[in-house]
Order: C-alpha cells, then structure tokens, then sequence
C-alpha cells in the first residue's frame, strides 16, 4: 500500500506529510468531500453499545502507568480499597442492571475486557456469550496503560497476551482493540495489525471508520469519549440528568447527517449505579424513538466498512 508504515517502524522524524497530518498513520480527509456511507438496510446511521468488563488491579506492578486523572479523594496510594471496591462493584452489582436494560433494548453490545477480567469473571464472559456479544481485547488491566515508555518488544507481549487472554476465556479470538484509557504508543497500530486484530477503537478524531496504514486492511473505529458516561459523569461532573439529553442530541444530529456512526460507552461501576441505571434507559429510548437506524456490534460495523469501502 502505498505510503504505509512498516508495522514495527516509527519514524523519529518523518518525512513531510499531507497538509493537516502530523502522523503517518491515515491521511487528512474533510468531511464534505467524502462519499456517504451506506449501511444496511438503508440505515441512517450505525450504532452500537460498548460495554467496560476491566479488573481494578489492587497492588499494580511499579513500572504500571495509569489515567492520572483518577485519584481518589484521599489521593493516589496503594493499595487503595476504596477505588477497587468501587470497580469491583461494578462486577458484582452493576453489570446485571446494566444487561437488563441492554435485554429491554434487544442491543447486542461490544464488551471492551481487560485480560485480567477475562481471567478473574468467566461467569460475566458467559452472560456476554449467551447474549452473542462481541469480546473486545482491552489491554493488561485497568491501571496499566500501554505508553511510549514501554518497549517496542514490551508493549509487542502486551498487546499479544490481552489479545491471547480475553480470546481464550471468550472462546473465539478477538479482532478488535480498545487501549485502556485511549493508551497508545507511535507505534501501536502497526503492532495491533502485526497481531492479527481488524480495528482500533482508541482514535476518536471522526464519526466514521477510516482505514489506518499499516500495510493491510485495519479500521479505526469511532469511539467518542464525549459519550462516554465516565467522561462526562465522573470526569467531567455533569449531572446525572443531562445524561440522556447528550446522547440524545448527538444521536439526533448523526442521524440527521446520515452515513454516520453513534457508539454509546458504558462503564457498569458507575451507569450501573441505583440512582443512574434509570438514565441509561431513557437515554436508550430516546435513540429508539429515532428507529431506521442499524444497532450493531463493533466488529460488525468495522467488517462491513472493510468489505464495502475499502479496495
């Protein structure tokens, strides 16, 4: 393919690039100039639900690199039982509100697991199996972060042993990527494609797929932390109430748009909450009023883009 990356080689300081690039890895692309997307059934846009299944490791390893962003109210210690529990509750508690109200829906969703997870909750990945959910690798766990302060042959076996963990625990290998927290090297696309993965969900720079140039067919996949209910409850402290209002006025305009993709982040610590599990729906049924719109899982989404879009 032509002006691709080696999988394994990032360039300190590459060649000039098109304008608007400052990166190798897909070209600039304005929104009007694109054909629209065409999804099935005539769909006015793509949707689909992503889900967080992670393991809040207690005592991490010291060389482990974390969303500095999440500090606990008394700080940042180890080990630190008041975030782990609070993880874990999600596990335990919110996980099944949170699949109720997906059922009510009938949404197939996309589970993002960490490999530690997959190990830890093979009750969890069964409910994900009997609903024909996707099983998406999503790093070592959720306090260690893929960064550029990793080696190339050290961030290479992390992506290989998620990919190896979650795949045997689902029972079927995963063919897509989500880095925890959006974690990324210069390098790692071409190490996600060298392990056999189709699609990356960490590049939220679009509301279509794109093709990424690693040297074969490999998707990114929107993943909008806009959406993303840690983002904007926990981060960014918005009320709980305005919750559905967002997804439902960014839903609305993707729609009107059309040829778009809307995906729906869903952590079941904090969604799956007593007082928040009631949003979740309405936000939902907000999106169903809309109806023409075509609810898949990730895979699903990147799979047709790759068979249809792509030479």
């Amino acid at each position: 393919m032509s002006g691709s990356v080696p999988p394994n080689k990032v360039l300190k300081n590459p060649p000039p690039l098109k304008a608007g690039m400052d990166n190798p890895w897909y070209d600039y692309s304005p929104f009007p100039l694109r054909p629209k997307l065409a999804w099935p059934g005539h769909a006015r846009v793509a949707f689909f639900v992503l889900l967080h299944l992670e393991y809040w490791e207690l005592i991490p390893d010291e060389t482990s690199q974390k969303d500095p962003r999440f500090v606990g109210e008394y700080g940042s210690f180890v080990p630190d039982y008041r975030t782990w529990t609070q993880r874990e509750y999600g596990n335990r508690v919110g996980i099944f509100r949170v699949l109720d109200v997906l059922d009510r829906y009938q949404i197939r969703a996309g589970v993002a697991v960490n490999a530690l997870a997959a190990e830890r909750y093979p009750f969890l990945i069964e409910q994900f199996r009997k609903r024909k959910y996707e099983i998406i690798a999503h790093g070592h766990s959720a306090n260690r972060m893929i960064t550029s302060k990793m080696s190339e042959a050290e961030e290479r076996a992390e992506i290989q042993n998620a990919v190896a963990a979650v795949g045997k625990a689902a029972g079927v290998r995963p063919t897509g990527w989500l880095g925890q927290d959006y974690g990324e090297s210069a390098r790692a696309p071409g190490l996600l494609a060298e392990a056999g993965l189709d699609y990356v969900m960490d590049w939220p720079n679009d509301d279509q797929p794109y093709r990424m140039k690693v040297g074969r067919k490999f998707v990114s996949l929107p993943n909008q932390p806009e959406w993303d209910d840690v983002q904007q409850l926990w981060l960014r402290r918005i009320p709980t109430p305005r919750y559905p209002d967002i997804v439902g006025e960014a839903f609305e305009l993707l729609h009107h748009e059309g040829g778009q993709v809307f995906n729906l982040s869903i952590h079941p610590w904090l969604m799956g909450m007593a007082h928040r599990i009631k949003y979740l729906d309405e936000a939902l049924r907000r999106i169903e009023r809309f109806g023409n719109s075509w609810h898949a899982t990730p895979g699903e989404v990147a799979r047709h883009y790759i068979d249809t879009a792509m030479d």
